[in-house]
């Protein structure tokens, strides 16, 4: 039998993560101090990309191991990321309990059955975002919107005046502030 292990998070510095432990604790989970691990990081910020919860994936959990959430969106910003946290822990043999659900265990197969149906949801977002995206942009379009970058053109003017005076291109984006590959866009213009 693996290890346990206890994930909590909060969003700001004003906010700790006691009530995530005490729940924990009250549920039955007794989780050694050195195999709690909390962080304060944004929600909106992907599982894999928080420092403390990184490390926990790469460096402390092992086969068998199991690891203990509050809730559900303590593992990831959206149903994307969160299902694709989970199916990562489960593929690397780790037991996941999320204790704000009607099935904790989620490597139970009632557990397989509710990422299933969150897999569904996360593609059904996926496709709304799609959707959404090409309307607005089609609607942009119809508007007569200009899609993309706006046209540097107060650029162009900087680098042709410097050019004129006979300066070279390295030295424009000195003079400039503007990085090399910026001046050379402009250069021929």
């Amino acid at each position: 039998m693996g290890r346990l292990f206890a994930y909590a998070r909060v969003s700001t510095n004003e906010q700790d993560v006691d009530n995530q432990k005490l729940a924990i604790e009250k549920a039955g989970f007794n989780v050694d101090a050195n195999r709690f691990i909390s962080e304060v990081v944004s929600g909106s910020t992907q599982a894999m990309q928080r420092k403390q919860f990184k490390l926990l994936v790469e460096h402390k959990l092992e086969t068998d191991d199991t690891l203990i959430v509050l809730k559900l969106d303590r593992l990831g910003r959206d149903n994307i990321d969160v299902q694709q946290t989970i199916e990562m822990l489960i593929n690397k043999s780790i037991k996941v309990i999320c204790l704000d659900l009607p099935v904790r265990d989620l490597s139970s197969s009632e557990g397989k059955l509710m990422l299933q149906l969150f897999s569904s949801f996360a593609e059904f977002e996926r496709s709304r975002i799609r959707e959404r995206t090409q309307e607005g942009l089609a609607k942009a379009k119809a508007q007569g919107k200009r899609l993309g970058r706006p046209t540097a053109s107060k650029t162009t003017k900087l680098v042709q005046e410097q050019k004129t005076i006979g300066l070279s291109q390295s030295k424009v984006a000195t003079v400039l502030g503007i990085s090399l590959p910026t001046v050379k866009r402009h250069w021929n213009k």
